[in-house]
């Protein structure tokens, strides 16, 4: 019996000399409450890689300043897109702030652009939407307003995102859209962190504080990202 107790206490002793040192390095780094799986689950709250869903929808439409612009000009800039409309009364306005937020964070930053497309062409001309600019307080040259053809913006919308718009004459302003921010790296592909169950969340939510807080972070992330 006294050599079995021996025995493991031997066993013991060799386990606390290896695994201990392992801790204190993990302790000093900040990972022993994190772990891999947790790193890849909270990607962008602890710096780990965020998902690639897969190439975002390309188009062209026409901006603020009455010129054609492309999805191509927004190669080599990370950015933040958005579905919204200008005389919206609802969520709109709460996503306005929020880009406004996005955009203090990173102004001026070469690298960084914010794009926003209306639901309602017919009535968001560029002139409409760079006096709404304007109006909200945007600084940013990199912060792009777009309208075109509504069909063309619908498609992009629900069929390319994934992300809803539609026309409901009982919604409130005649329209109605998902709150969504979809984040795309530099080369054209939406990337998102992961939730707490594993699962790529996809979007952004842009009327939430936590949303935009997490969007912001990830900015950040693909903005440091090597290529």
């Amino acid at each position: 019996m006294k050599k079995t107790y021996i025995g493991i206490a031997f066993i013991v002793l060799i386990f606390g000399i290896w695994a201990v040192p392992r801790i204190v390095e993990r302790i000093k780094g900040s990972d022993v409450v994190r772990g891999e799986r947790l790193d890849h689950v909270r990607g962008g709250e602890t710096g780990g890689e965020l998902e690639r869903i897969g190439p975002a929808p390309k188009f062209i439409l026409t901006d603020q300043n009455g010129k054609s612009f492309s999805s191509e000009q927004l190669k080599g800039k990370v950015h933040v897109l958005e579905f919204f409309f200008s005389t919206c009364p609802t969520i709109c306005p709460i996503m306005n702030r929020n880009m406004l937020a996005i955009e203090q964070k990173f102004f001026g930053n070469p690298g960084f652009a914010l794009v926003s497309i209306t639901i309602n062409p017919e009535q968001d001309t560029p002139g409409v939407l760079k006096a709404h600019a304007e109006a909200i307080g945007v600084k940013s040259s990199q912060w792009h307003f777009l309208t075109g053809e509504k069909d063309e913006i619908y498609k992009l919308a629900n069929t390319g995102f994934n992300i809803y718009a539609g026309e409901n004459s009982k919604a409130n302003g005649g329209f109605e859209h998902s709150g969504l921010f979809a984040l795309i790296d530099r080369d054209g592909n939406i990337r998102c962190r992961r939730d707490d169950f594993n699962n790529p969340i996809l979007y952004y939510d842009g009327t939430e504080a936590a949303g935009v807080e997490a969007i912001m972070q990830d900015i950040k992330i693909l903005l440091d990202e090597q290529r």
